[in-house]
C-alpha cells in the first residue's frame, strides 16, 4: 500500500474492505496527531510505508512526542483516533509499543517515543533499521521526519 499525496493506492492481495478500514485508520490517527499539541511527527512505518501490504498486514506507527511519558500507561489517548482493544503493551526502550486489534481484527500498532528518536547526529542504529525497513511522514510540521529519512536514505 503506498502513500501518493496521502492517499493509499494498490495494495496487491487486498481486500478493498481492508483497505479502506487501514485508510481509515491512518486518516484517524494523522488527524489526532495534527490536533495534539505534543506530538512533533507520525510516521507509517513497514509494509504499509513501503507499498507491500498483504492480507494480513497490520498498521505500524511512530509517534514521537514532546512528553512520551503521557502516553507510557495509560491508553486513553487511543480512544479519539479509535484504534480497538489494547492487546499488548511492551517496554521497546526508546519507545512504548502498543498494539491494539479492531472490531474486524486489523491490528494496529503504535510506538510512541519521544522526539529524540528522530535526531540524525547520528541516527541511532534500530531508527534506521524502522526507517530504512519503510518510512512515509504522515504528520511533519517541522521536517524532523523528512530529515531522518534523508540521513538513512
Amino acid at each position: 500500500m503506498k502513500l501518493h499525496g496521502g492517499r493509499f493506492a494498490d495494495p496487491a492481495g487486498v481486500s478493498p474492505e481492508h483497505e479502506a478500514e487501514m485508510r481509515r485508520v491512518v486518516d484517524r490517527m494523522t488527524r489526532w496527531a495534527g490536533n495534539r499539541s505534543d506530538v512533533v511527527g507520525l510516521l507509517l512505518v513497514g509494509s504499509c510505508a513501503r507499498g507491500t501490504a498483504g492480507p494480513d498486514s497490520d498498521v505500524d506507527l511512530v509517534v514521537l512526542s514532546t512528553a512520551p511519558a503521557r502516553y507510557a500507561e495509560d491508553d486513553g489517548w487511543a480512544r479519539e483516533p479509535a484504534l480497538g482493544e489494547v492487546i499488548r503493551v511492551r517496554d521497546r526502550g526508546t519507545v512504548t509499543e502498543w498494539r491494539y486489534a479492531t472490531a474486524s481484527g486489523l491490528e494496529v500498532e503504535v510506538n510512541v517515543g519521544p522526539a529524540r528518536w528522530a535526531r540524525t547526529d547520528p541516527v541511532d542504529a534500530g531508527t534506521r533499521r524502522v526507517v530504512t525497513d519503510g518510512a512515509r511522514p504522515l504528520y511533519d510540521p517541522a521536517g524532523i521526519l523528512g530529515a531522518l529519512i534523508q540521513a538513512c536514505g
